[in-house]
């Protein structure tokens, strides 16, 4: 089946606020086996509403709207959509029943505008919602079937969940369409050069698509099946993602999505391990990625955001004559500042980071885009030095911490 998106709001036309609902409904339509083939966007204009609904429902059999469900004057949607089938808007008592009951459950009071939400199109089937006042509703036109939820994220997705996802396989009956995705993240190389080693997959494996995703820092590799045979596209898409796996070797570091932070937390998990963190340039990146890992406290023992040298020599114990010799940016100031860390609270891993993010504070021997990264082990410590060419700040930022984790993360496997 093929769909298309439609994403209402002056606030989502101008920009003011990013649209990420139709991004997460086409995720979810295409693992359903609905093909998506557009995403539109448009504002508050009952006429132009009206007029982009016809233009959709012209091209496809199913589609998705979010917004202007809700009570206020600007709220159009439902009264684009009775215009787009030639129908009044009626009460629906059921709508109405399940507005009242929201604000019942919560001890509010209904507001006599939020009635307004209860008016659907002549024809609608109405859409539970538990989350929030706006009922959704779906209803044909010319032929396509369409799906009104709200515009709050939150609301829309527990109701996409419940309400249109199980009519969409309904509606497929026997000859649903799967489609599988199955997302290999790797770290440590270009985009281009990452695409050069798996570009044979296309030959080995023809049944699957390739798709690379550069999400700065690391590149993701996608594998889509798609058919009505389920386990088939199991097993091919296994049989590609181990064929990548082997390709990219220790460059790969999840097969689900999972962050770096995720994975270098599960090893230390696994290892029953903790670690202390001690940050100069990364300003307590790595520290804040590790702990937004759920269950991190199992591991995470200490962080400090050790800026200046007086803080290096204070805190983490690095020896004045070190960064009187080498600098803050040098291996072996990283590898004290590593050790200091890991011997403060007794962790049995320290990590640390100096370098220099840019854009300005760079010198011929150190250009801006330097980091060195210490890391202590149980057994040792070592020290590392890299040079990433980018003149954005965040950028720096972002690659040495995740520089950082990697080091980590490998030397857990």
């Amino acid at each position: 089946m093929k769909s298309e998106i439609l994403a209402t709001g002056d606030e989502i036309r101008s920009g003011a606020l990013i649209d990420s609902n139709s991004a997460y409904i086409a995720q979810h339509l295409e693992r359903c086996g609905v093909t998506v083939l557009r995403h539109h966007c448009v504002g508050d204009e009952l006429q132009i509403l009206t007029e982009a609904l016809i233009d959709i429902a012209e091209r496809a059999r199913i589609a998705v709207v979010t917004g202007g469900l809700g009570p206020t004057i600007d709220d159009v949607t439902t009264q684009a959509a009775a215009d787009a089938v030639g129908k009044t808007t009626m009460l629906d008592q059921k709508a109405l029943d399940s507005i009242e009951d929201f604000f019942k459950s919560r001890d509010r009071s209904m507001s006599s505008s939020n009635k307004k939400q209860a008016m659907l199109p002549e024809g609608a089937d109405p859409l539970y919602n538990p989350v929030g006042t706006a009922p959704g509703f779906c209803l044909d036109i010319k032929g396509c079937l369409f799906f009104f939820l709200p515009g709050v994220p939150y609301e829309m997705k527990k109701m996409l969940k419940e309400q249109v996802l199980p009519r969409l396989k309904a509606m497929q009956g026997d000859q649903r369409r799967f489609c599988k995705v199955k997302t290999i993240s790797t770290f440590g190389l270009p985009e281009s050069t990452t695409g050069e080693r798996v570009e044979e997959i296309s030959d080995i494996f023809p049944e699957l698509r390739l798709g690379l995703r550069a999400s700065f820092p690391d590149i993701q590799i996608k594998l889509y099946a798609e058919g009505t045979d389920e386990n088939h596209l199991n097993q091919q898409i296994d049989k590609a993602a181990k064929w990548v796996l082997d390709r990219m070797g220790k460059k790969a570091f999840s097969v689900d999505g999972e962050t770096m932070e995720a994975v270098a937390g599960r090893l230390l998990k696994k290892k029953h391990a903790t670690i202390a963190v001690a940050e100069s340039c990364t300003g307590g990146l790595i520290a804040h990625q590790l702990t937004n890992v759920a269950g991190s406290s199992d591991y995470f023992q200490f962080s400090g955001i050790t800026y200046s040298n007086e803080s290096k020599i204070r805190v983490l114990g690095v020896n004045p004559d070190t960064i009187e010799k080498y600098g803050a940016v040098h291996e072996e100031t990283a590898k004290e500042m590593a050790m200091g860390a890991k011997k403060l609270v007794g962790a049995d891993f320290g990590l640390s980071t100096s370098g220099i993010a840019g854009p300005t504070g760079g010198s011929d021997d150190k250009p801006v885009g330097t980091v060195c990264i210490g890391l202590a082990t149980p057994e040792d410590v070592f020290g590392y030095r890299f040079f990433f060419p980018f003149p954005s700040r965040s950028m720096n930022k972002s690659i040495f911490a995740m520089t950082a984790l990697d080091i980590l993360r490998r030397s857990l496997l």
